[in-house]
Order: C-alpha cells, then sequence, then structure tokens
C-alpha cells in the first residue's frame, strides 16, 4: 500500500481512501464525483469490470466535459499492481512514465500495471519535486488539489491490502467533495481475513434524522447543531441550546460557526450563521447549489446536500 500521498493544493479535487486515488476536474458535476468517489474502496481483480462500468456512465453524468482519472491499488496478492481509469486532462504515471490502457466508452482503462515506487495522478505530468511547504499528505478524505503522488516504499504484504467493497448496483454516493478524519468506510470489516477496523463509527439511532458525511462519520440530529471549524464558543453552544459539531478544514474555508441545524418535531431546517464562504444546498438528484440567504431557515428533506466550505454532507430522514 502507498505510504504517503502528497497532494498539491488547487482548484480540482483529490481523494483518497485505503488504496484508492481519485483526481477528478468536474466543475457543475457533482454526480461525476460522487459516482467516482464511490468506488474508492474497490480493488482486487473485479475493479475493471465496476470502472468499465462507471465509464459507461461519465457521458451521461457529466456530459462529455469532465477530466478525471482513478486508480486503484491492487495489493491482495502482494504484487503491487493497480486499476486505472481516466479521461481528459487527468491521468496516471507510474516513475514519470504515463500508464497506457484501452479505450472503454470514450475513457482509457488499465489493469495489472505495476505501481512501481511512484504513481502521480493529475493533469500533464508531475513536477520533479513539490514545492517545499505547499505539498501535503493526504492520509484519507477528500480535499481540493491539483495533483497527488502516491509514494511506495514496497509492495505491502496481504494484510494490509485494500479493503474491497462490495460492486455498486448504481454509481452514487452522498457527497462529491468534503475532508475529515479517517473513519470506518462502509463494508471495511472482513471477517472472512480476521482483519479489524482501529476506527469507530456511531451507528445512528434508526429514528432519527442523521447527517451523514463523505469520510464515513454519522452525526445524529436529535437536537439543534451548530456546524464549523470552531463551533464551540458559538452562543447558541455556550447557551446549551445547541450542540457542537467541528468539522476538520485544512483549508480555512470554513467559519468558526458556519451554520446550524434547528428541529422543530420531525422538520430540520438548515440556517447558515453569516459565514465567510456561504452555506449551499442541493437536492438529491440537483446539479447546481443554492446558496443560502444568511439567517434564513432552509427546511431540509431526505437526500438533500449540504455544502459548507469543501465539506458536502448527506441529510438522511428515516421513513416514519
Amino acid at each position: 500500500m502507498p505510504d504517503r500521498c502528497e497532494v498539491l493544493p488547487g482548484d480540482a479535487v483529490v481523494a483518497r481512501r485505503g488504496g484508492g486515488l481519485l483526481w477528478v476536474d468536474a466543475p457543475g458535476s457533482p454526480a461525476l464525483v460522487a459516482a467516482l468517489h464511490a468506488c474508492l474502496g474497490v480493488s482486487g481483480p473485479g475493479a475493471d469490470r465496476v470502472l468499465s462500468a462507471v465509464a459507461g456512465q461519465v457521458s451521461s453524468l457529466a456530459h462529455g466535459t469532465a477530466s478525471f482519472a482513478l486508480v486503484l491499488a491492487d495489493t491482495s496478492g502482494g504484487a503491487g499492481t493497480g486499476v486505472a481509469l481516466w479521461s481528459g486532462k487527468g491521468a496516471p504515471a507510474v516513475d514519470g512514465v504515463p500508464v497506457s490502457g484501452s479505450s472503454v466508452e470514450g475513457c482509457t482503462l488499465a489493469s495489472g500495471f505495476s505501481l512501481g515506487q511512484t504513481l502521480y495522478v493529475g493533469p500533464g505530468q508531475a513536477a520533479p519535486q513539490m514545492p517545499p511547504g505547499v505539498a501535503y499528505d493526504l492520509i484519507e478524505g477528500t480535499v481540493p488539489g491539483s495533483g497527488a503522488t502516491l509514494q511506495l516504499a514496497a509492495a505491502a504484504p496481504a494484510s494490509s491490502a485494500a479493503v474491497p467493497a462490495s460492486t455498486p448496483s448504481s454509481f452514487s454516493a452522498p457527497s462529491d467533495a468534503g475532508f475529515g478524519s479517517a473513519r470506518e468506510p462502509h463494508g471495511a470489516s472482513r471477517a472472512d481475513s480476521g482483519e479489524q477496523t482501529a476506527f469507530w463509527r456511531p451507528d445512528a439511532p434508526a429514528a432519527a434524522p442523521v447527517l451523514r458525511f463523505d469520510d464515513g462519520m454519522v452525526v445524529t440530529v436529535d437536537e439543534d447543531l451548530v456546524l464549523g471549524r470552531r463551533p464551540d464558543n458559538h452562543e447558541l453552544v455556550t447557551s446549551g441550546s445547541a450542540r457542537p459539531v467541528p468539522i476538520a478544514d485544512t483549508q480555512n474555508v470554513l467559519s468558526s460557526a458556519h451554520a446550524a441545524l434547528q428541529r422543530a418535531g420531525r422538520e430540520v431546517s438548515l440556517v447558515d450563521l453569516g459565514s465567510l464562504n456561504g452555506t449551499h444546498v442541493a437536492g438529491p438528484d440537483a446539479t447546481e447549489w443554492t446558496q443560502l440567504e444568511p439567517g434564513v431557515a432552509h427546511p431540509l428533506s431526505d437526500g438533500d446536500r449540504l455544502l459548507l466550505g469543501w465539506t458536502v454532507i448527506t441529510f438522511e430522514q428515516p421513513q416514519e
């Protein structure tokens, strides 16, 4: 498995989960980002079939304007090989040599190639050396980035292989960007191999609405909440009226108290707290975000997506 993932900040999106690395530049196309992000946990012999299915959806999801590259490390046999899918200006390169593959639905698919010592994903070729003080290491999550380089010390033993996810029947996911500390991805338990995750994710009560972050964190909306970079000092929290929900923010795009969720019976509303970069919302099938007016409550429905800075959260309202 890759030891480090050097990400150069930029306007595109870089995501990493387990052995998967995603670079995507698809403005106005959260559906495409979500589709590819849903595949980050996929590895092993069936990964190329899953990615072929994703490629078949690209034109309908992004109208052929998206650029992306997705690489999945397959170290289950200790061989250190990869499976990659890319289109547009995003492409993978192993030790400075571009990866070649076959055409699939207007994209390029490659499988079984050696990962070497470094694997670059992004537009053009990797710079010989990342500028000091600019690049940062992405361990898990999704952040803005102009490109990323996976650095491998050696092929990993089987015990540290990426955990295969179930092949999705549809390529949709709850978010297209966001960042949080590493938590257990859905389906990460491997009872047959004896592996156990070191991460903990609470199970939300069935009757309560929840906020589902793209890194796997689930927050139960059982009371009013204040979300932001440092929400503890907001008056709603200090007065005991709301619970703080801090969000990791490496790019400083979140306000200290960015937005609040307010409950009234089963109805939950989202309120922008005068944030610097605004609070946005989009329906489950929407391709554009709507910015909220500060201080005006916006009722949420099941499947709505919340955009706070670079963090996207899905609101889920269980059926009665």
